[in-house]
């Protein structure tokens, strides 16, 4: 069991984020450029929420709302789940499957280092697995 903070240094370091004031419009467009499913919301370097395309599905486009007339704190979800740098992997992908949740934002204090989705944990899982196997085949021909 790692800690998240492994997982970030792995990332290039670029905290994906929103603004409460943004178009829900604007934080779509950000989801699509960096390719991801949430965002967190910073507002003046504190976090004080996660937008996520579930927000997105459940709050704009099946109460037809429109997303350029929306701003990203009227849906974004405000009581965030977080963990901290040393937090265990495996904790966190309990924590996820509990709470139905896809992304944690990492905090140190109050600090925002990044957020881990369930994509860095199952993909630190399979290679953790590889290197395993790998392992193994290497003593049994040994």
């Amino acid at each position: 069991m790692k800690p998240v903070s492994q997982l970030l240094k792995a990332r290039d370091g670029t905290l994906w984020h929103a603004r409460p004031d943004d178009t829900v419009f604007e934080a779509l467009q950000l989801l699509a450029e960096y390719e991801v499913g949430a965002l967190m919301v910073i507002d003046q370097g504190r976090l004080v929420g996660v937008l996520s395309e579930r927000d997105y599905t459940r709050k704009v486009a099946l109460q037809g709302r429109n997303s350029k007339d929306t701003r990203v704190k009227d849906i974004m979800t405000r009581e965030v789940l977080y963990v901290s740098p040393s937090t265990g992997t495996r904790k966190c992908m309990a924590l996820m499957s509990e709470k139905k949740i896809r992304h944690l934002p990492v905090l140190d204090g109050s600090t925002v280092l990044g957020m881990i989705s369930v994509r860095d944990i199952l993909d630190d899982i399979i290679a953790d697995h590889e290197a395993t196997i790998e392992q193994l085949e290497n003593y049994i021909r040994s």
